[in-house]
């Protein structure tokens, strides 16, 4: 693990220097590592390797550490005098050193920290002026840094501490600028910005290092452990991190940074005058009480030995491909670090592939194409480009093709935008229009109306959307019977025969990714049908690959008819606020809002107490309320507290049943072929047949070994999970929820009730009832449908608290939305984000932060995805001839009444270059 804490006081530096790093202050004897300068930039100021008081103080206090000059031009108060990058090891692996008689894994561990640390000086720069009012950022490449590596943790509670072999690199905050020949601050933004690089680059030297002395690694979500030291062991000794836990736990602290702080201010002074043999001592008696022993019994700590190595059962290209295919699967452009971060994570414990061979296979790689955004390099892939220019192309290519359905407007009921939006559906000779519904503009009421006068002409509507949460409940409660998915239509024969020559609306199609998106341009244009998109890019987007709406706007130039006029909000403040947000204008609606009391600061000690008071007695008004949060870690914590005040006031149930949760694990399609990311007792979900296993039944992963992971039904039949099909099954992680009557549960996955009635993954319910069998009766508020839950559903989740992608589509009196920088909210905060949450209420919104400022700074990222054609064209200063191109390949007659609906010939188009496909990945 890495973790890069910023310094801005030279006193505490100096403090932290004395307390928590020198050799002198740390325990007598042998267990503590003396200080050494490292860095290209320690060597230009003539420091020795020993890092004495007077050195580090001088560089605390920005001066030449041998002339006493002073060092970079500023030293302003808030200067940043450095920061703080530490390095910690697995658990299994400190416990294994320490019981050890010799430096190997502190060895491999040195290796690994040092090669990190070089590359993360590569990345050094500062800030240079180009003019009175620009700047940018240079290239140095030099840093000096003292480096201390210590043996063990904190103590807790009184306790010896534990075995936690881990490193403090403090880098001073200076760096050498060749071209002005001076010393100058150094810029560390993006260093810290790409901390999830280096340290899947340390893992992955780190681990190779552990693996050629002979050990054996299994990962971890987050890094890996050596095989041989049971769990219970490393627990054992993580009593500092359970600490920590604890503590974050109750302040529902989840962000890496406020962890930082809290491990700070709950740290224990060291304890003095214990060696490093009383310390094993101890450490080996707690060995024992686990009913274990290093050396004997049937469970014991296994250490390295001799072994037969290992024929390497990968190469760098197998390395790329699986990080190519995880990557782009929910992106179309990718940053190169990234690919890489992945690549170095799948490769972790195979030392015959370094991270250099890993650089280079993905540089070789034919399928890359690669754009330089400043310092960094954006890539994306021939296919993905390909796939993009298909859409577009298709897109375009039905421009005038049509004629209007009405040459004589009828009357219409609607009035301004929405009137508009509706002149646009019944005259455009385009087979594909857009109308961007913004959030609670009375898009239904509109699309109503225009099915009604489509009807009139004689033509069928087909309406769809992508989610069934959208299409068979929220469409169908809004009169549209027939709605179906996008996914049902792109696989129903029937359906796609009903469309010729017809109309197909797709609601909510800013959720469409690019081959959903190319799925339906191509049905359209094979069944001569209209495809009518309504939808909002300012809205949140697809999760799988491609803003595809965006796309046919900004490069296709399909430029959507806007009904925006905002007509959900009552107060007419908050719906000003709304409407500036629909129209992009994020100062002003944060203005706004914040001038109507409706930002609100917490305490970050007990941030969602008020959050939790006030929610609750909206309900108890007899209003509708919604709590919104930007994670599911952060709806966790506030459901349990929403439950708990809930309980109190009696407005749950007395009776409480604890029934199984099935929660998806999202992994990516190259992540579940890979042995290594299965464990026992997970849940396999199939959503399509394989031989020997039916669609929809779900298997339990009993044991996995190498490559293979055995599976068995409820009737205990094995079977071999079949990795290279990891598109036909889902995998999950079981847990256990407690459900009473008066509590708001959501569907998580499509399945049946005890009735064969169909539940649609996101439907929110009520719960009426619950049985001790583990039944539980719920209602549909909206249709006020009522269901039988069996006990071992498992696709299910509280409701109290959803993210704003499950609160799209949703209205409610009031809106309640919590924003914390301890909780690590700001991290998932953005324009889209902030947008949808705040227009869920119709009466009033409420959002609760412990940072205004930064909020503010957050809300105004779009959140937008670049496209690979976006990214492209930016390297090549063409986007306007691109989109010209393609209008020009693709320009139609005008229409002939004559041939009403009919495709009409398009002109011999010119060839353009075009990139080659790639083979799928």
């Amino acid at each position: 693990m890495i973790r890069i804490v910023q310094s801005r006081n030279a006193a505490h530096a100096k403090s932290y220097f004395k307390q928590g790093l020198e050799k002198s202050d740390y325990y007598i004897s042998d267990q503590e590592e003396p200080g050494r300068f490292r860095g290209k930039l320690a060597a230009r100021l003539g420091l020795g390797e020993a890092v004495t008081r007077d050195a580090f103080y001088a560089l605390c206090d920005n001066k030449h550490p041998i002339t006493g000059e002073k060092l970079t031009p500023r030293n302003v108060a808030n200067r940043t005098v450095g920061w703080d990058v530490g390095f910690q090891i697995p658990k299994s692996a400190s416990i294994l050193h320490a019981l050890s008689d010799d430096d190997h894994i502190l060895e491999a561990f040195i290796s690994a920290a040092r090669g990190t640390m070089e590359e993360i000086e590569a990345d050094c720069r500062t800030r240079i002026r180009t003019n009175r009012s620009s700047y940018q950022d240079r290239d140095t490449g030099e840093l000096a840094w003292g480096e201390f590596f210590h043996h063990v943790a904190r103590p807790v509670d009184g306790a010896l501490p534990d075995p936690l072999l881990h490193c403090h690199c403090y880098v001073f905050n200076a760096t050498w600028d060749d071209q002005e020949q001076k010393y100058k601050a150094a810029k560390f933004r993006e260093i810290i910005k790409n901390r999830p690089f280096h340290q899947a680059a340390f893992h992955k030297r780190l681990a190779d290092n552990l693996v050629a002395l002979g050990y054996r690694i299994r990962k971890t979500p987050t890094a890996f452990e050596l095989e041989g030291v049971p769990t219970k062991v490393i627990d054992a000794f993580s009593k500092r991190k359970f600490q920590v836990q604890r503590a974050a736990k109750e302040k529902g602290i989840t962000d890496p940074a406020e962890l930082d702080k809290l491990g700070a201010r709950t740290r224990a002074k060291k304890q003095k005058g214990h060696t490093m043999a009383a310390l094993k001592q101890d450490w080996r008696r707690q060995i024992h009480a686990l009913g274990m022993s290093e050396d004997e019994g049937k469970e014991k700590i296994r250490f390295a030995g001799p072994q037969e190595p290992r024929a390497p059962v990968m190469d760098p290209q197998m390395v790329i491909d699986h990080a190519v295919l995880h990557c782009f699967e929910r992106a179309s452009v990718m940053s190169e670090r990234n690919i890489l971060r992945e690549a170095y994570r799948y490769a972790l414990g195979q030392p015959g592939i370094t991270t250099q061979q890993i650089k280079d296979a993905l540089a070789a790689d034919p399928r890359i194409i690669r754009v330089r955004e400043g310092h960094n390099v954006m890539c994306t892939t021939r296919e993905v480009l390909a796939k993009e220019k298909h859409m577009v192309e298709l897109a375009v290519s039905g421009k005038g093709v049509l004629s209007p359905l009405y040459t004589r407007l009828p009357v219409l009921q609607a009035i301004g935008p929405q009137a508009d939006a509706l002149r646009h559906i019944l005259t455009t000779p385009d087979r594909v229009s857009i109308i961007r519904g913004a959030a609670g503009a009375g898009k239904t009421t509109m699309l109503k109306e225009a099915v009604a006068l489509i009807e009139k002409t004689k033509r069928r509507v087909t309406i769809v959307a992508p989610s069934a949460e959208a299409s068979r409940n929220t469409l169908r409660a809004d009169g549209f019977e027939n709605a179906e998915t996008v996914a049902r239509l792109l696989v129903d024969k029937k359906m796609q025969t009903d469309l010729e020559g017809q109309v197909l609306i797709v609601d909510e199609a800013g959720l469409l990714g690019t081959d959903s998106m190319i799925g339906l341009l191509d049905l359209a244009t094979k069944k001569n049908a209209r495809l009518l998109l309504v939808g909002d890019p300012l809205q949140h987007t697809s999760v799988v690959r491609g803003d595809a709406l965006r796309i046919l706007n900004n490069v296709a130039g399909i430029r959507p008819s806007e009904a925006n006029r905002i007509h959900r909000q009552k107060n007419a403040e908050y719906r000003e606020a709304v409407q500036f947000l629909a129209d992009g204008r994020v100062k002003e609606a944060f203005g706004k809002l914040d001038k109507m009391d409706a930002i609100k600061t917490i305490d970050p000690d007990s941030p969602d107490n008020r959050l939790v008071t006030e929610y609750i007695e909206t309900l108890r008004k007899g209003k509708s309320a919604l709590v919104i949060a930007p994670t599911h870690k952060e709806g966790e914590k506030l459901t349990k507290g929403i439950r708990s005040r809930l309980r109190e006031l009696k407005m749950l149930g007395r009776e409480e049943i604890t029934v199984p949760r099935l929660s998806n694990l999202n992994y990516t399609e190259a992540q579940k072929m890979d042995s290594r990311n299965y464990e026992g007792g997970q849940i396999i979900r199939f959503n399509q047949n394989v031989t020997g296993i039916k669609r929809g039944s779900a298997w339990t992963v009993r044991q996995v070994k190498g490559n293979q992971v055995e599976i068995v039904d409820d009737k205990q039949k094995a079977l071999r999970l079949p990795l290279n099909l990891a598109q036909r099954f889902e995998v999950y992680e079981r847990s256990e929820m407690d459900v009473s009557k008066g509590d708001k549960i959501r569907i998580t996955r499509e399945g049946f009730d005890n009735r064969k009635t169909r539940l649609s993954n996101g439907q929110t319910l009520e719960v009426l009832a619950v049985k001790k069998d583990g039944t539980i009766k719920v209602r549909n508020s909206v249709s006020k449908k009522n269901y039988s839950l069996p006990g071992n559903y498992g696709h299910i989740a509280h409701a109290h608290v959803v993210t704003s992608h499950a609160s799209q589509g949703k209205t409610v009196d009031e809106v309640y939305i919590f924003f914390s920088e301890c909780a690590s909210s700001f991290g998932a905060a953005n324009f889209k984000q902030f947008y949808v949450s705040v227009s869920r209420g119709r009466d009033r919104a409420h959002i609760y932060t412990d940072d205004k400022a930064e909020l503010f700074l957050r809300v105004q990222e779009t959140g937008d995805r670049q496209s690979a054609l976006e990214l492209v064209a930016k390297d090549e200063k063409e986007v306007d001839k691109m989109i010209d191109t393609i209008i020009r390949q693709t320009q139609p007659r005008q229409p002939n009444p004559a041939t009403k609906d009919k495709p009409r010939e398009k002109p011999a188009q010119e060839k353009i270059r075009t990139y080659e496909r790639e083979p799928e990945i």
